[in-house]
This record gives structure tokens, C-alpha cells and sequence, in this order.
């Protein structure tokens, strides 16, 4: 099948960011992903075909306990298989996510790091994805230094297995706010240490798409999407496009003006797929939908 290769170009106009006509180089472009952890109840094979025929160009496998691609479940064996199966639906493999802890017992994190490294350099050999994760609780004034000399840990364990590992600020997490997770990318200073950006974890703060944009996209390699709603005074997830609250073509255009090229890639809440009667195929079809149009194609 010919697969759909989204070019991302901006212009400026009086209504702000926009996503022009006129393609841009392959070197220029972003994909459109999907996370399969929003797809625990499939197996891996059965998601990444899938995702082919709806018309994604990425996915994120999720690498925690309890989902297919969980690393004992990755045997060499299926390890292969998956690579053959990547290529031939023409998926590129962006990310890996797995939960891990900058509190506790850090050697451990390095060896899950360093066994995350092995299977995304095993499934992508050319062009590994990128670890991507979040660091756990906590008063970030309380913790921050601490957080910052077991990312060295994480670092370190990342340069030796050449890859980076992002971390993504978490809305009721320790590094919740941009300005903290930009801190410890500049504290560390490493090729090997970046973020993820998910603006999910802003909406409905005196936090701006425009302004969390220009403070982390010059760290950042990875960007989640998705909507927040407030619902009984509290915020929770939806899936992207949903609320009509985030501006796609705003957030895409100007992460992309502001020098990104990478995944966008389409993240589903426990809060959602933990619902009565989800259904992940169903789910992705409406997140490509609604986050497509703002992508140009590739003639």
C-alpha cells in the first residue's frame, strides 16, 4: 500500500498558525503516530496492522507490565517478527513507553532503560525510538535536585545504550509545569536527555499552548496529544480533538516553525480506555480523523 507521508509547513496569518499548501522536503516532515498504550487489550501484530490500514505513519509500543509488548513477552524470536512486521506496514517506530521512577532504587531504572535501549534497537536498528516516561510524584521544590542527579543516572544508561530517553511533564506529577522540566533538561545538558511535550498537561492552567511551545520545543523530541476537559470541577482526559479546546493546527504549526520534526503522537488516557465498552480500534479511527486534517499531504 502507499503510505501517507504528512508534510508540515506554516505560515503565518491573522488567525495564527496555519498549515500551508505547498509540501516540504521528506527532511521536513512529521509523522502522525498512535500509542499503543491505548490498545492494551490487542495484541501487538493485530495494533500495528491496524494502524497501518486506518493511515498512521508512527507508533509508540507501550513497554509496561500488563501490556503485549511488555519485555518478557518479547522474546528474540517475536522481537524479529515485530521488526519484519514494522517494515512491511510501514510503521516507523518513534517511541517506547515505560514508567519509570526518579524516586527509589535508580540502579534498577538504568537496567529497565538499558533493556527498553535493547528492544527499540532490536525492533528499529536504523533509527531507534526514543524512551519515553514520566517521573513520578512529589513537591517539586522538595525534589528537584534530587530528580535532577538520577536523571544523570538515567543519562548515563541512556548515552550507553545510544538512546534518549524523554521526560514528559505530568499534570499531578512532581515536574507538572514546563519551566521544571526545561530545568532539568538544562541541568543535565546531554544529547541523551530530552523531553516530551503534551500540552494536555497545561490546558486549563495559567499555562499558554504558544508559550509551553517556545519554552520546551528546543529540548523537546516527542509530542503527545490529546484533549482535557473539565468535567465536576475536575480536569480530566478525553481523546485528541475531542473538546475542541486545542487549537491542532496552532500547536503543530508553531512547534514545527519553532524547528521540530518529529512524531505527533496520538495518546489515549487510562481515563478513557479504562471505560465500559472502549474500544481501541474505533478510537483510533476518530483520533486520525481529527487530528489529520491538520497535516498536509505528500503528493
Amino acid at each position: 500500500m502507499n503510505r501517507r507521508q504528512f508534510i508540515a509547513t506554516t505560515v503565518t496569518s491573522s488567525a495564527g498558525y496555519v498549515l500551508g499548501a505547498k509540501p516540504a522536503s521528506k527532511s521536513n516532515s512529521l509523522t502522525l503516530g498512535f500509542s499503543l498504550y491505548g490498545m492494551k487489550t490487542l495484541k501487538t501484530g493485530e495494533a500495528l496492522r491496524r494502524l497501518s490500514s486506518i493511515g498512521y505513519d508512527s507508533v509508540e509500543l507501550c513497554l509496561n507490565d500488563g501490556w503485549d509488548a511488555a519485555p518478557k513477552n518479547l522474546t528474540p524470536k517475536r522481537r524479529k517478527a515485530l521488526r519484519t512486521l514494522l517494515e512491511e506496514v510501514e510503521l516507523k517506530l518513534t517511541a517506547l513507553m515505560i514508567n519509570i521512577n526518579l524516586h527509589g532504587d535508580q540502579k534498577a531504572n538504568q537496567a529497565k532503560i538499558q533493556e527498553a535501549a535493547e528492544i527499540g534497537h532490536a525492533l528499529s536498528p536504523k533509527t531507534p525510538p526514543i524512551i519515553e516516561t514520566v517521573g513520578g510524584g512529589g513537591n517539586w521544590e522538595a525534589v528537584k535536585n534530587q530528580f535532577r542527579d538520577n536523571l544523570g543516572h538515567w543519562t548515563e544508561a541512556a548515552k550507553a545504550s545510544k538512546t534518549i530517553v524523554c521526560l514528559k511533564p505530568h499534570r499531578g506529577g512532581a515536574v507538572n509545569r514546563p519551566e521544571d522540566a526545561v530545568w532539568l533538561a538544562q541541568q543535565i545538558n546531554s544529547p541523551w536527555l530530552k523531553l516530551a511535550y503534551d500540552y494536555s498537561h497545561f490546558a486549563h492552567r495559567d499555562i499558554s499552548l504558544e508559550g509551553s511551545l517556545k519554552q520546551m520545543i528546543p529540548h523537546t523530541r516527542f509530542i503527545h496529544v490529546k484533549d482535557t476537559i473539565i468535567k465536576d470541577g475536575r480536569p480530566r482526559f478525553v481523546i485528541p480533538g475531542a473538546s475542541g479546546q486545542i487549537d491542532y493546527r496552532k500547536l503543530i504549526g508553531t512547534a514545527f516553525e519553532l524547528g521540530y520534526r518529529g512524531d505527533i503522537n496520538a495518546e489515549i488516557s487510562g481515563q478513557v480506555w479504562g471505560q465500559k465498552g472502549y474500544d481501541p480500534i474505533v478510537t483510533a479511527i476518530a483520533c486520525y480523523r481529527n487530528l489529520s486534517p491538520s497535516f498536509i499531504q505528500e503528493q
